[in-house]
C-alpha cells in the first residue's frame, strides 16, 4: 500500500515540455506534482480529476490558453489557487491573472518566484513577480 503524501498537490501546464521538467525539478522537494498538461484543455481536465491546491498555468497555450483554462476551473469550481507563468509582462494579462488567479510569475524569474508565489497565494495575498521598469 502507497503511503499518502503530505505535500500539497500541483498541478503544472505549459505546452514546451523542457518548461514543464524545469518547473517540476524546482517544485518537486516541497510539493507533489500530480498531473502535467500541454494545453489548457487538458490542464481543466486533470484539475477536475486530480483536484490540485495549486495549478501552475502558462498563459499561452494551445487549446485553452492559461487565462481562459483559469476561467473554466472558476467555472466549474475547482478550488485550485492559480498561478499563471509566462514571459508576457504586460498590464492586460495582470489584470486578467488578478480576476481569476492568484499569482503571476515571469518565467525569466520563476527559480526565484515560483515557491515564493505558492506560499503566497496559499496564505491568501496575491503575488506578482518582480517587473521591470519602462525607461522612457
Amino acid at each position: 500500500m502507497k503511503e499518502h503524501d503530505p505535500r500539497l498537490k500541483v498541478l503544472l501546464a505549459d505546452d514546451h515540455t523542457r518548461v514543464l521538467t524545469y518547473t517540476a525539478q524546482l517544485l518537486t522537494p516541497d510539493y507533489h506534482i500530480v498531473a502535467t498538461a500541454t494545453d489548457g484543455l487538458l490542464a481543466v481536465k486533470a484539475a477536475s480529476q486530480f483536484k490540485p491546491d495549486v495549478a501552475v498555468l502558462d498563459i499561452e497555450m494551445p487549446g485553452l490558453d492559461g487565462i481562459r483554462a483559469a476561467q473554466e476551473m472558476r467555472r466549474l469550481e475547482l478550488e485550485a489557487r492559480i498561478i499563471f507563468l509566462t514571459i508576457y509582462d504586460e498590464e492586460d494579462y495582470i489584470i486578467a491573472a488578478r480576476k481569476y488567479g492568484n499569482g503571476y510569475v515571469l518565467k525569466s524569474r520563476m527559480a526565484t518566484d515560483l515557491c515564493r508565489a505558492i506560499a503566497e497565494c496559499l496564505s491568501g495575498r496575491f503575488f506578482l513577480s518582480h517587473r521591470t521598469v519602462d525607461a522612457g
